[in-house]
């Protein structure tokens, strides 16, 4: 029997494991191609499945994602780069950006053909970022802008043309203030701990910088340095080390990584990951920096207002991605659903069964006619002048329902987390179907990072203050409740593309989802939503209160749950969501959130809560699910109680 053919992109692939490794002089690394990609954990490095009839440019990009992990892998010291870091969160932002620059300058100034990948990777940034289009200089990250200023001076690159205008129109003012410590930069590459110190220089000249928390900085660094070479002065000036002492630091910081085994995660600053702003970075963990209680803060707060609806847009699945793609996208997905086939079958036959069995028939009892109840025949043994006992089959009251499962599509959730939601809604889908249940699967995010359209019809309108909402939404579709699962499954491929999780406007999502949810002819109505944090919108928030979606989703919640009748369940990946939703856990672990999901949908079918409410004059008492309260869940026993603990 002949061989399968081996298909193009794979020798591609081998040659580009090959020079990864080379490069980051790791022979263990591990090079994957996979959906969830770029990103770098440890020594594993993910980057993005190339298609199959990949173009010059898109190879070019893929090359100088694996070159850009492969340097920081041979070049960068995670423990002194988080020992030396800012306290401000834009110095923090420019911070990262500079060290990124000077891994990279290290690779291009050495390897031509490196400088070309990691070019074609940053224009590539840069044009999604929307620099070329970018009307007013304040609406530019000043991370990028020092980036490219900093790569001109260590490579002598000039910045890309699309940016080029963008970083002249702040170059004589960052050159006036900065200049001298920019120049010092050359003589450091090769030294993170100087590098640094140089870098943590510019921030104070540019006033982004924390000076109490620098000087403590500077004075931990001088002891530092001096370990390190001993002819460097107080100024930073002259501190270049010879090769081999370079050689002999990046040997050492290796070293160290190896010991210390830290499963630290580098997201790789490439297209979208490049655009999260700097003003909410994510957390190691991958989730959202919680931002304060608005009940905190007793400021006053406009209403919540959108700036403009134009470029909102409501798609399906298939809208957005084209079919080979998405089926694609759904194969990577069933492999990742394979390895969980022992847990996926266990979790929905669970289900099932408590589903199946509410809507089983029920017998009544000690009635005049019907059929004879044997089981109460020794009451007629034993006084004979009692009558006969009837029983009769009746159906047992399980009303028409509906679910809808809103999954947060942001940044934040990428990787592994929405690769489990989407495992998560493909489970309760199938089994749901099969009980007579109808389920749609939906989610939110942005079109685009930083505002998009709204902010640019922002910015010509001349900036009014207090604009409200100002990024352009989008909501997907990914299954209707009325289509059948086996048209739908596909879609959720989509939740693997590369790009498409942005930011996330959580209050008007909810609304979305309830609006559809509301207009449904079914007798119940559940809404679970599924996200890892507060809702983040850099542009929105720029330019009203810190607490301006936080409030707003508060309202919607307040809303739903007090004059809807549709019931609401959240669940938290990582971040607690019970100090917004009354019914809601928190996990900590992604893998826990297939077995709490089934568990708290299947706890929902269980009893009416107004029904229960009524009959014991009070709400249920709220079971606790993996160390945090379910809120109110309809645990109405203690037997219900230990079935909704699982």
């Amino acid at each position: 029997m002949a061989n399968k053919p081996e298909s193009p992109i794979e020798p591609f692939k081998r040659a580009l494991a090959h020079a990864a490794r080379s490069l980051a002089e790791t022979p263990d690394l591990e090079v994957v191609f996979s959906g969830d990609g770029p990103s770098l954990s440890g020594k594993r490095a993910v980057l993005p499945h190339p298609s199959r009839d990949m173009s010059p440019a898109e190879a070019a990009r893929i090359r100088g994602l694996a070159d850009q992990m492969a340097l920081r892998l041979s070049h960068h010291d995670p423990a002194a780069h988080n020992r030396a870091r800012p306290a401000s969160p834009q110095g923090q932002a420019v911070y990262e950006a500079l060290e990124q620059a000077r891994i990279e300058a290290i690779g291009a100034n050495n390897l031509g053909g490196v400088r070309k990948n990691l070019t074609a990777v940053l224009e590539q940034a840069l044009e999604r970022k929307g620099l070329a289009r970018t009307a007013d200089r304040t609406n530019a990250s000043m991370a990028d802008v020092l980036a490219l200023m900093v790569r001109e001076r260590l490579t002598g690159d000039k910045p890309p043309e699309i940016a080029r205008s963008l970083v002249d129109s702040f170059r004589d003012e960052v050159e006036a203030k900065a200049g001298a410590d920019l120049d010092r930069l050359s003589a450091n590459l090769d030294n993170q701990a100087a590098f640094a110190k140089v870098t943590r220089a510019i921030l104070r000249d540019l006033d982004m910088g924390d000076d109490n928390a620098d000087a403590t900085e500077d004075s931990e660094d001088d002891s530092d340095d001096q370990e390190q070479s001993e002819g460097q002065d107080d100024e930073g000036e002259g501190e270049g080390d010879s090769p081999e002492g370079s050689s002999m630091q990046d040997t050492e910081a290796s070293d160290r990584d190896s010991e210390d085994g830290e499963e630290q995660t580098t997201e790789v600053q490439d297209d979208d990951e490049a655009e999260m702003s700097d003003e909410a970075p994510e957390m190691g963990d991958g989730s959202k920096p919680a931002r304060p209680d608005p009940k905190d803060s007793g400021a006053p707060e406009p209403p919540y207002k959108v700036f403009t609806a134009a470029h909102d847009e409501i798609v399906s699945a298939e809208e957005l991605c084209d079919p080979e793609e998405l089926t694609r996208l759904r194969a990577y997905l069933d492999q990742q659903l394979a390895s969980l086939s022992s847990v996926v079958s266990r979790l929905a036959n669970k289900l099932q069964r408590r589903l199946l069995a509410q809507q089983n028939r029920a017998w009544s009892f000690d009635l005049e006619e019907g059929i004879l109840d044997v089981a109460r025949l020794t009451r007629v043994i034993v006084d004979p002048t009692a009558p006969l006992s009837f029983k009769e089959e009746q159906d047992t009251e399980f009303r028409d329902t509906v679910v809808t499962i809103l999954i947060d599509n942001s940044g934040s959730m990428r990787g592994r987390p929405i690769m489990v939601a989407a495992v998560c809604a493909d489970i309760l889908a199938r089994t749901l179907e099969r009980c007579a249940v109808k389920t749609e699967i939906l989610g939110f995010t942005t079109r685009a990072w930083k505002g998009g359209l709204s902010r640019d019809d922002w910015i010509k309108a001349g900036k009014p203050s207090a604009p409200g909402r100002l990024n352009d939404l989008r909501h997907i579709v990914y299954k209707a409740a009325d289509a059948p699962w086996r048209r739908a499954r596909k879609n959720l491929g989509l939740m693997m593309r590369e790009g498409l999780l942005k930011e996330n406007i959580d209050g008007e999502a909810l609304m979305w989802a309830h609006q559809r949810l509301a207009g449904r002819p079914e007798q119940r109505r559940i809404m679970m939503v599924i996200s890892d944090g507060a809702p983040v919108d850099d542009s929105t928030l720029s330019v009203n209160s810190g607490h301006y979606l936080e409030r707003h989703l508060r309202s919607v919640i307040s809303d739903i749950e007090n004059r809807s009748s549709v019931e609401l369940l959240a669940i938290g990946i990582g971040h607690d969501v019970t100090r917004y939703y009354r019914r809601a856990v928190t996990i900590v672990d992604v893998e826990q959130l297939g077995g709490v999901l089934v568990e708290q949908l299947a706890a929902m079918f269980d009893e009416d809560p107004k029904r229960a409410a009524k009959v014991r004059g009070l709400l249920a008492p709220p079971p606790t699910v993996q160390g945090g309260p379910a809120g109110g869940l309809r645990a109405t026993s203690p037997r219900k109680v230990a079935e909704a603990m699982g």
